[in-house]
């Protein structure tokens, strides 16, 4: 049992390194100024999205696609500003971070 502990270990080091660098991405590219992962602010909660998006095998193309485009209306009056310096792969890592409920 130990050593099977011991041999899932840098899978669980690597999982959260990565959910550090994508929260780290989210930062430079100040989602965080209107956004946070349990509560609205500006835009709504990251885990809210997430719920919203559930079952949907599109999610993470659709929520990529918003990000980089903005949009408004489908959260309230506040628009999302669209993000067009934002590579698609990073606008995809986000999404999918975001469908993870931001953790």
């Amino acid at each position: 049992m130990k050593a099977a502990l011991l041999a899932l270990a840098p899978l669980t080091f690597m999982l959260a390194s990565t959910a550090h660098a994508d929260m780290q991405l989210a930062q430079k590219n100040a989602c965080m100024a209107c956004h946070a992962a349990d509560k609205k602010l500006a835009g709504p909660a990251f885990q809210d999205v997430a719920k919203k998006y559930q079952g949907d095998a599109d999610a993470a193309a659709k929520l990529a696609q918003g990000i980089r485009q903005g949009g408004s209306g489908k959260w309230g009056a506040v628009p999302m500003p669209a993000q067009p310096a934002l590579s698609e792969a990073d606008a995809k890592t986000l999404a999918q971070w975001v469908l993870n409920g931001a953790k």
